[in-house]
């Protein structure tokens, strides 16, 4: 930045004094900050880049790098650290949760009104249909991923232990590690543990375990294609800061942004990260209901059909690609609008 400020100045035919006079600042400050001894304030670069017509991005970008490198210097984590912050920046920089739309805050308004009625309700009777819904939510996200029990041999598999017959051993453990995911949410949830990495890797630990266990809890160490080419995971060296950078996020925004926008985002996210081979899809609707039932709203279970299905991974979809992350939420949130509905009117049967 010391050249960028002397060949500015030197173009404009201004001594050092002159600069100093113009701007109020000693003039052997301007020296200091030439000969690059001293560095120059944000308020002292806006006056400079002003008065000497340097470009103010120009200007910024050297302002701020050298301002890094002087708090960072050779630091063995210095590298790692400009990821992981570079990761934030972006993810803090969209727009995506900074502005709700008319209809969605509507819709968000309507939950809200729905969730604080069913509180009314007796607590037991609640508890034994949620129960209930745990495993009509462990049938439609394993179907969703081509598992092809049915919702009655998912029950009889998780709560009768029983087997299928014709049925593979591999879908009997997603049955039954997906309903251990869920228990495992709940104590997490129980002892106030925070939300963060560390849970992504135990959830696809449990998801995994008995199917892949060379895969469950580790992080994808090649690239990979996705068959829809619109958009490119990170690569596997910027899996751990993607995540970083994730949960940085949501721990500055836990207490500011509606549950339901703040768990699609995540989910979304995660999907977008793509951290392992398989199980990010489980992985990320489980994360994504660790916080809606954190702030006590029920599992969003997305319901086993062809048109829910499509119009689930149309929208997230557009999320990842087109930086338009409000049909999604619009689509979380109509979901868990539903389950709300439907929970209220069996709880009061």
């Amino acid at each position: 930045m010391k050249t960028l400020l002397k060949e500015a100045r030197e173009l404009k035919n201004l001594k050092t004094r002159e600069v100093a006079q113009l701007l109020g600042i000693d003039q052997a400050l301007i020296s200091k900050f030439e000969s690059g001894s001293r560095k120059p304030t944000k308020d002292q670069v806006i006056k400079l880049a002003t008065l000497l017509e340097i470009d103010f991005e120009t200007i910024m970008v050297s302002w701020l790098k050298e301002k890094i490198i002087h708090e960072i210097g050779q630091n063995e984590f210095a590298l790692k650290a400009l990821r992981a912050a570079e990761q934030e920046i972006k993810f803090n920089s969209s727009p995506s949760v900074k502005k709700v739309s008319t209809i969605l805050q509507q819709l968000l308004d309507e939950i809200d009104l729905c969730k604080a009625k069913l509180k009314t309700f007796p607590l037991i009777e609640a508890n034994s249909i949620t129960e209930a819904l745990e495993v009509e939510y462990t049938f439609c996200s394993n179907w969703i991923e081509g598992n092809t029990l049915t919702l009655a041999e998912t029950d009889l598999v998780i709560n009768e232990g029983q087997t299928i017959s014709g049925k593979s051993m591999r879908e009997h453990l997603e049955a039954i590690n997906h309903q251990e995911a869920i228990e495992f949410i709940q104590n997490r949830i129980k002892n106030n543990a925070p939300l963060g990495e560390p849970d992504v890797i135990s959830l696809h630990t449990i998801i995994l375990r008995g199917i892949l266990p060379k895969e469950a809890g580790h992080y994808r160490s090649v690239a990979i294609t996705i068959k829809d080419k619109s958009f490119s995971p990170c690569e596997p060296a910027a899996i751990p800061q993607e995540i970083e950078a994730l949960f940085n996020w949501y721990e500055q925004n836990k207490n500011s942004v509606h549950p339901i926008i703040l768990a699609a985002t995540v989910k979304e996210r995660l999907v977008a990260t793509h951290p392992f081979i398989n199980g990010n899809g489980k992985v990320s609707r489980l994360i994504m209901n660790y916080i809606l039932l954190q702030h006590g709203y029920p599992i969003a279970n997305i319901k086993a059909n062809s048109d829910n299905r499509n119009l689930y991974y149309r929208t997230l979809k557009t999320a990842i690609t087109k930086e338009n992350k409000d049909s999604f939420v619009l689509f979380i949130a109509q979901i868990e609008k539903k389950n709300l509905e439907n929970l209220t009117r069996t709880v009061k049967q």
